[in-house]
């Protein structure tokens, strides 16, 4: 899970300090390896050395989108949904966290690593004959 902390100005006026949270589930990171070919990773990495802005930024905008959410209460669940995901995207908020993804790679690294799920190395021990 990736947290960060943004202040901004609402359209009211008033500053406000949000807790923003992201994460991607196992599956969500395997649907996303197989929607692209030859998997995300290389995926993203051709289009950052390509310098296509464009696809950079849709790419980054669609990772933010698929990967906020909000915590439940008993941390049992991080809930997502459209809804959520169009509410945060409409708000100054995601406006300050953007502007930090787009404008610092070493930040937007540890966003995406962040992000990730955090994956065991677990040895499967095949029992001795």
């Amino acid at each position: 899970m990736f947290k960060d902390t943004v202040t901004y100005e609402d359209y009211n006026g008033n500053m406000r300090t949000e807790t923003l949270y992201f994460n991607l589930s196992r599956a969500e990171v395997i649907q996303m390896e197989m929607s692209v070919n030859g998997g995300l990773g290389s995926f993203l990495e051709n289009i950052v050395k390509s310098e296509d802005m464009p696809a950079i930024v849709e790419q980054f905008t669609k990772i933010i989108k698929m990967s906020y959410g909000v915590k439940s209460d008993d941390g049992k669940r991080f809930i997502k949904s459209d809804e959520i995901s169009e509410t945060f995207v409409q708000s100054e908020a995601f406006s300050e966290f953007f502007i930090k993804i787009i404008s610092d790679e070493n930040y937007a690294a540890k966003f995406v690593n962040g992000i990730m799920p955090k994956v065991e190395n677990r040895q499967t021990v095949a029992p001795s004959s």
